[in-house]
């Protein structure tokens, strides 16, 4: 997939490849899989095979799962399904797992070299002795043990005789360093947890800081393409490349995260509220994950122009979510067929039309694109029309429905509110409406002018349906920080309002439509069927997005 736009990360690699430091190009994704892929994945997506595609290289999906504790087959699966739906093939598919015993071996290599040691301060240990950013850290007790004694007790933490936090492998750099990542960080842990991969063959796991440099050396990747965040571990990737004598040199990148305003991104988060029920799962159209998208109804073309459009640069910064919902207008404003539902119905009784007549009228099924021809839509003497489109007293430049008022119906006639019922309660339950038969649509009629048009459902044949009406999850527009100044999480900005569900009708010829079918609903906006929850005898829409914004390119 062609990346046209130049970039920062382009310019390295077209310069690599002109001077002949790199033959091929070789990139990598490599999430933890211990959740499922956002929007902000999409882009690392985008970047690391568009641009091994530009370049005729290769991009692997490698697993970083070196923590089993928070692991689990089930992301592997979600991952690699999000990758081959945005449309992207890796050549190889590896495990961080799969490198377990050259990494041991690795690691063993650099305790023989003097670099690497087992301590036995506790995790809380280890960050006291850290020391601060303005302060140095100070030297673990057990820094100065001979190779000797580090071989063995690692050997020992591989065969199982320490308990949880008992023991680490420590790599050995420089406590006074400005670099905090380079004050002794920890490379290995025990952890006797069974892993989806390896099962209980490993009770001791490397830490991803000593990990992924590894990996990305193994597969001669050649540009390693990160996030901002780890930019200050540029140097310990970089020391462990090359304290551990690994032929490769892969080059370590960063660009800017893509954040969206009204969500959180941190897999953290977004678990949290999957596990405490805020949403129905990974998948809730709600979320920022790409299956909570293609619920929703995007498409994978519509997010990867997203992410070309947001541009590749080392700043990070929260991206208007209306910027999202324009490609996905762009891309189903030809492709989806129009059509018209009823989210909250009210009937109308069209007293002069015959009774028990039926007859079929000619629509189309997208002006914007006419190849996809017409569809036919029963009309009779009872219709629904949306309750909002009828008032008793009406304020002015209302030109919908109101006694004495006459509308287009869309693809039909000119009708006029007559008279109207009402509950017990006042409430307004039918409308009886004439019709004018000279009106019809399509028929050239030129007598007078009516300013509004109404959608409507034919009322025999209505096909009852579900309406998921959303709004942003999250209230307040950027939550990425831990607590606001008034104390408050992003738990306390989670939109109570955030899911409107509405019974309504839809047209009789969408009875069949299918899981991920995809419609324009006049005047109301993209709607999806929904994957989940639709069966034989419900159809249930997602809205996809509203029909108009005021986002500009």
């Amino acid at each position: 997939m062609e990346n046209s736009s130049s970039n920062f990360i382009k310019t390295i690699i077209q310069n690599d490849l002109e001077s002949g430091k790199h033959k091929k190009i070789v990139t990598r994704f490599p999430p933890e899989p211990n959740g499922y892929l956002h929007i902000g994945h999409a882009k690392s997506i985008v970047i690391n095979f568009g641009l091994a595609d530009e370049f005729g290289g290769e991009t692997n999906l490698r697993f970083d799962d070196t923590n089993p504790l928070k692991e689990d087959q089930e992301y592997v699966d979600a991952i690699k399904n999000d990758v081959e739906w945005l449309g992207f093939e890796w050549e190889n598919l590896r495990f961080a797992s799969d490198y377990f015993e050259e990494m041991y071996a690795r690691a063993v290599l650099l305790i023989k070299k003097g670099k690497a040691y087992v301590d036995d301060l506790t995790a809380d240990e280890i960050r006291e002795y850290r020391g601060t950013l303005t302060e140095p850290g100070k030297e673990s007790p057990y820094r100065n043990r001979s190779v000797e004694e580090n071989l063995d007790l690692f050997d020992r933490m591989r065969k199982g005789e320490f308990g949880n936090g008992q023991k680490v492998l420590r790599a050995k750099i420089d406590m006074s360093s400005p670099n905090i990542n380079l004050r002794d960080p920890v490379i290995y842990r025990v952890s006797h947890a069974t892993h989806h991969n390896t099962g209980d063959t490993w009770c001791i796991y490397p830490m991803y800081a000593f990990a992924h440099p590894i990996e990305d050396a193994i597969e001669g990747v050649t540009h390693s393409l990160c996030t901002t965040e780890f930019e200050d571990q540029r140097p310990l990737y970089n020391w462990v490349v090359e304290e551990c004598e690994m032929e490769s040199q892969p080059q370590q990148i960063e660009f800017g995260r893509l954040g969206l305003t009204n969500t959180v991104m941190s897999k953290r988060k977004l678990k949290q509220l999957v596990d405490e029920g805020y949403v129905d799962g990974w998948d809730d159209p709600r979320m920022p994950t790409i299956s909570g998208l293609r619920r929703k109804g995007y498409t994978p073309e519509s997010i990867v122009e997203f992410v070309k459009a947001a541009g590749v640069s080392k700043g990070s910064g929260v991206t208007d979510t209306a910027m999202l919902e324009h490609f996905i207008r762009e891309d189903l404003k030809i492709k989806a067929p129009r059509t018209m539902g009823i989210v909250d119905p009210l009937k109308v009784v069209i007293t002069n039309y015959p009774e028990g007549q039926v007859e079929m009228l000619d629509a189309e099924i997208n002006p914007e694109n006419p190849e996809m021809g017409t569809r036919q839509i029963p009309f009779s003497r009872e219709i629904y029309i949306e309750r909002e489109d009828f008032m008793e007293d009406p304020p002015k430049k209302y030109f919908r429905l109101f006694p004495g008022n006459e509308v287009r119906l869309k693809h039909a006639y000119f009708i006029k509110c007559e008279d109207f019922i009402k509950d017990e309660n006042g409430n307004v339950v039918e409308l009886h409406c004439t019709y004018d038969v000279e009106t019809k649509s399509g028929s050239g009629f030129t007598g007078r002018k009516v300013k509004g048009t109404l959608h409507w459902v034919e009322a025999t044949q209505a096909v009852p349906a579900e309406f998921r009406i959303y709004e942003p999850l999250i209230s307040d527009e950027d939550m990425e920080k831990e607590e606001d100044s008034e104390g408050k999480t992003f738990l306390d900005y989670v939109n109570k309002d955030s899911l409107i569900v509405k019974q309504g009708y839809i047209e009789a010829n969408l009875k069949d439509a299918k899981p991920q079918d995809k419609f324009q609903f006049f005047r109301h906006g993209y709607f999806n069927v929904d994957p989940k929850h639709t069966s034989d005898d419900k159809i249930v829409f997602n809205e996809i997005v509203s029909l108009k914004s005021s986002f500009k390119l």
